[in-house]
Parts: C-alpha cells; sequence; structure tokens
C-alpha cells in the first residue's frame, strides 16, 4: 500500500475514534516533568475535564456565578488542571508539576521567579555578587515566619540544601539543581559529611560559592530543590512529614484526601507582597468532568480538552468570554532510550523521527491547539531560534536509513511506554504506532503506567527500562540552560534518552561560562542542531494552554511556567 493510502487508513480509524469518544491514557511531562492530563495542548483524554458527549453535540450553555459563601473560595481542579494526585509535597523531591503547582504554595527560597519570568528577591532580601562572579552573599529578611510562626534563619536555609544533598533523602533533582553549589556533588557521592560551598556567615546571612562562574545560576535557586524546609517538622515527621509541612510560602496545606480533595488555607504571617487575598482554595482531585463542574457553578477555572475546544472557540458561546488561550514554555517530546535496542542505533532514531508525520497528528487528532515543535526549545524562550534542518515528514528516507542500520530486516519488538489508566491508548501514541508499522513496517506494542511509577523509573537514566515513550519538559526558569544541560548532557538525571555526544558536552560547557548573552545562545543552537541531527528525542507539540475562569474571579494568571501564583488571585461576590 502507498503511503497515501496508509495515512488516509489511521486519518480515517482516528477520526471515527474521536467522533465515538476520546477514552485514552494520560499524556505527561516533566518540569520540571509536567503530566497534562486534560490538556488542550496534549494528549486528549476525557478522565477529568471536558465533556462526555461527542463533540459539537452540546448547544452553548451560560455559565454560573459562583455560590454565595461567607468564606472567600478558590476552586480549582488538581495539579495542573488535570486532578491528579502530586507524587509528592516534599520540595526536595518533587520534580513534577503535578507536585511543583503545590509545592510552590507552601514553600519559598531565597529567590523567585515573578510573574514576568524574571528573578527577584523572596526570603532573601538582597545579594551581593563577587567579582570572579563565583559566590553569592545574601542577606535574608528578618520578617520570615515558618507557618507555626518559627523565624527563619541562614541555618535553615544550610539546612535545607544538605538535606537535599543528603543520599538519603533520594532527591533527583538535587545534583542537577544544587550541583553548582561546591561540595553538594561531594555530599551526593558520600565524599562529605556537609556542603562546604554553603557557608552561615551570621543569621541573617548565608554565603554560596559556586563551582564556576553561571550567568544562569540565580535562576536555578527559584527550583524547589533550593525551598527551605523546617528541620524538626522533617525530622519530627518522620517520612509522612509532608502529611503536615511547615513552609513558608503564602498557603498553608489544612487538608489533603487523596483522590478527592487538597485544600490550602491563607498563611496570615506572609511576608511577601502581594499579601493572599483569599482565605482558601480547593483543589478538586480524582474522577468526574471539570467542564460540567465549571458550567454548574462548582469549579472556578477549568483547564479546556479536545472534547470541548471547539464550542469554547464559538464566538457566539458564553464560555468563549471566559476563555484564556496563551504559551506555555514547553515542548512535548517522542524519546528513544539510546541505550536499548533498537535505538542504540543512530539510524533506528532518525529513520523514526522522518517516518511521523507530526503535521497531520496535529491537526487531526490534536484539532491544532498545540503546535508542531521544530526545535527543543519553545519559541518564547530565550535563544529560541528556528533550526536551519527541521524535523521532516519522509516515509522513503526513513525506510531507507532503518535499511542502512544493524537492525535491517531485523528489529527486535518494540514497547512503546505511556501514561494511562488501561483501556484504549491516547489517540496520539496510536496513530504514530500506525504510522511506524505503514511506514517502515515495525509493529509496537503500546504499555500503559501509573505516572507516579513512570517518573519514578525515569529518574535514573541508566536503569530506565523504557524503550520509546512519551513525555513533555516545561521550563523551570527562562533560560536554555534548563533544556539543553538538563536534559541532554552526559549524566544528567534527566537525560531520560542516556544520550551522550562529547560535542555537544563541550558546547554546553562553553555556553555555561560564556558572559556575552548573545554568544551564549549562539552555543545552545549549535548544540540543539547537533542533538537534532542525533535524534534522541523527536519534537512532537509546543504546549499551548486553554484555561476557562470566572468573570469573578480577578488576577487569575497561567503563566508558560510553574511560579507562585495564587497570591494574585481575588474572589468577588
Amino acid at each position: 500500500m502507498s503511503n497515501s493510502q496508509g495515512n488516509n487508513r489511521w486519518l480515517m480509524g482516528i477520526v471515527a475514534i474521536l467522533v465515538v469518544a476520546l477514552c485514552g491514557a494520560v499524556c505527561l511531562g516533566a518540569a520540571a516533568v509536567y503530566m497534562l492530563t486534560q490538556s488542550g495542548g496534549s494528549t486528549p483524554s476525557i478522565s477529568g475535564s471536558g465533556s462526555s458527549q461527542s463533540q459539537g453535540t452540546r448547544a452553548p450553555a451560560p455559565t454560573r456565578a459562583s455560590a454565595p459563601s461567607g468564606k472567600k473560595v478558590l476552586r480549582l481542579p488538581g495539579g495542573n488542571g488535570g486532578g491528579g494526585d502530586p507524587p509528592t509535597l516534599d520540595p526536595a523531591l518533587a520534580g513534577d508539576a503535578e507536585s511543583a503547582v503545590y509545592v510552590a504554595e507552601i514553600f519559598s527560597g531565597l529567590v523567585t521567579l515573578d510573574q514576568n519570568l524574571k528573578v527577584q528577591p523572596d526570603i532573601a532580601s538582597k545579594w551581593e555578587v563577587s567579582d570572579d562572579r563565583m559566590t553569592y552573599t545574601f542577606t535574608l529578611r528578618k520578617d520570615v515566619q515558618f507557618h507555626d510562626g518559627r523565624p527563619v534563619t541562614a541555618q535553615d536555609f544550610k539546612y535545607s540544601i544538605e538535606r537535599a544533598a543528603n543520599p538519603a533523602t533520594t532527591s533527583a533533582t538535587a545534583d542537577t539543581y544544587l550541583g553548582d553549589i561546591i561540595g553538594v556533588k561531594d555530599k551526593l557521592n558520600r565524599k562529605a559529611a556537609d556542603v562546604k560551598g554553603v557557608q552561615v556567615v551570621d543569621d541573617y546571612t548565608v554565603k554560596i560559592t559556586i563551582d564556576q562562574p553561571k550567568s544562569y545560576f540565580l535562576a536555578k535557586m527559584t527550583f524547589p530543590a533550593a525551598y527551605i524546609v523546617d528541620k524538626n517538622n522533617v525530622e519530627r515527621g518522620g517520612r509522612t512529614w509532608t502529611d503536615k509541612p511547615n513552609g513558608t510560602g503564602p498557603f498553608k496545606l489544612q487538608e489533603y484526601v487523596r483522590s478527592q480533595r487538597l485544600i490550602l488555607v491563607k498563611n496570615p504571617n506572609y511576608y511577601g507582597d502581594p499579601k493572599p487575598q483569599i482565605e482558601q482554595v480547593d483543589f478538586i482531585l480524582g474522577g468526574g468532568s471539570f467542564m460540567t463542574m465549571y458550567e454548574n457553578g462548582d469549579l472556578d477555572s477549568a483547564r479546556v480538552s479536545i472534547t470541548d475546544i471547539e464550542r469554547v472557540q464559538d464566538s457566539s458561546s458564553p464560555l468563549n468570554k471566559e476563555l484564556f488561550v496563551g504559551p506555555a514554555l514547553s515542548t512535548q517530546f517522542i524519546v528513544m532510550n539510546t541505550h536499548k535496542p533498537p535505538f542504540d542505533d543512530a539510524k533506528v532514531r532518525q529513520a523514526f523521527a522522518l517516518a511521523i508525520d507530526r503535521q497531520k497528528v496535529v491537526e487531526v487528532v490534536f484539532q491544532k491547539m498545540p503546535l508542531v515543535a521544530n526545535s527543543i526549545l519553545p519559541p518564547g524562550m530565550p535563544g529560541y531560534t528556528e533550526p536551519s534542518d527541521k524535523p521532516k515528514y519522509d516515509p522513503a528516507q526513513a525506510k531507507q536509513l532503518l535499511s542502512q542500520s544493524k537492525y535491517a530486516g531485523k528489529v527486535p519488538e518494540i514497547t512503546w511506554t505511556t501514561v494511562g489508566a488501561g483501556g484504549s491508548a491516547a489517540q496520539d501514541i496510536q496513530a504514530m504506532t500506525a504510522m511506524l508499522k505503514d511506514n517502515l513496517g515495525v509493529n509496537i506494542s503500546i504499555q500503559q503506567t501509573d505516572w507516579a511509577t513512570f517518573i519514578g523509573q525515569l529518574n535514573d537514566p541508566s536503569r530506565n527500562p523504557y524503550q520509546i515513550f512519551d513525555i513533555g519538559w516545561i521550563g523551570d526558569y527562562a533560560d536554555p540552560e534548563n533544556f539543553m544541560n538538563v536534559l541532554f548532557r552526559t549524566g544528567s538525571t534527566q537525560n531520560w534518552a542516556a544520550y551522550s555526544n562529547s560535542d555537544v558536552d563541550k558546547l554546553l560547557d562553553q555556553a555555561g561560562l560564556e558572559k556575552d548573552t548573545s554568544a551564549r545562545f549562539k552555543l545552545y543552537a549549535q548544540a540543539e542542531q547537533k542533538i537534532l541531527s542525533d535524534a534522541p528525542v523527536i519534537p512532537l507539540t509546543y504546549e499551548r494552554q486553554y484555561w476557562l475562569t470566572k468573570a469573578y474571579v480577578k488576577g487569575m494568571v497561567y503563566p508558560p511556567m510553574i511560579i507562585p501564583r495564587l497570591k494574585y488571585v481575588s474572589v468577588s461576590n
């Protein structure tokens, strides 16, 4: 059968599936790692947000006002909009968006990101940088308290860093985000008892020394691994200390019932500005239709899924006036594990990249909600450039590359792993495996797993059991280092493909030390082109956010990456 006939076959199948139902697996990503259940910009799903009826069959319905209440309560779908449980509430362990959404509200660090994604003072009121750009001296505010009222001091920061770097904590992010600090790697590798690069000068002054001058260091310190935790809380609470976390952030955890609800209440002693204006935030977890809840007045915000996008975008619908569409600094990838056959052969990886028509996946399955990705860095990320040699769809060349590989005529069994709860796999995964079957003659089985298990396996790339899988990365801070170095440097704990290229590593090293911003970005662009040529990953989509928000909710922001944002929100009667 010709390529066009093969494409028509899977297209008709996918269209039929979309019309009948949108059942399927959750698609994911990271933030660090992010999981996008119900996302408009990623894999479609009907668990959680989204209508259970066929698309386009329901007439536009007016939205209802919030029920009157003595409290100013904000009601949201859980996590990043999909309603899933957070894998952790421990800042040292949080490497995914579902966890970070809550952690960023309960805890805080020396510095933070504002609504414009700029690094700003937080627990630290100011800092000074040495002439060699390797020593940072932070002055802490004297009015910062833990939720229980105990004052925060420089000793708390040192404890928090050393706890994150303690091998017993099993942090998958400490090396990546704190490893520039002298002594962190030694403590992680059991070569030191403390982190000598963190020096307590006095109760409100802490000095941090890093191994080399790096322009992105301050941005890294906004990541949860650098948040301050209470030693008494952690050590007295044992393994369940996060059931009652004693943080410093604008909100406190009041209640968490797994798969039902997570409730935050405002911290009356919060030191920052603005102060929280809402008294309580109810995150709804588990099943049910978040869109139905939104339309019934039981939610104040909801993420729009592919099921409802057409009617929400209809200008005659009342919902259209409540729609926000905005970018996200995230890229969805297909990752091929270079340590697992047949993906240890670059020609096989290149063949797979050429055999998938990503444009058709976006147009037919995703209904153009996300954008087709042609690069690792998403648009809007500093340093982003459209690659000169874009990934393309070329089945003939793909077949030729496969025939030139060491697996020609003997491709082993391949399993594609994705997040899901059983039943039919997500439509994009079905479509892409069908393309690979038609264009390359390879049979691929689909295996679903839960999010916590999936991300836990990826935390150690050297032991990653998955051959090929789909995952996304959402920026932690606005610097290309957060994508390029974290995801593709040899030995990085977030290098999911176990990719290694010494030339790429050298370019990343040069970029890290380069003072001139323009020169830095050019070095990252060179590294990106080499990575795309080696094809350890296939860029699939750039996510876009689609959210509905009630008119009485003021100040709600949907930033392109995760920041503490609930303190900006108010609810009118």
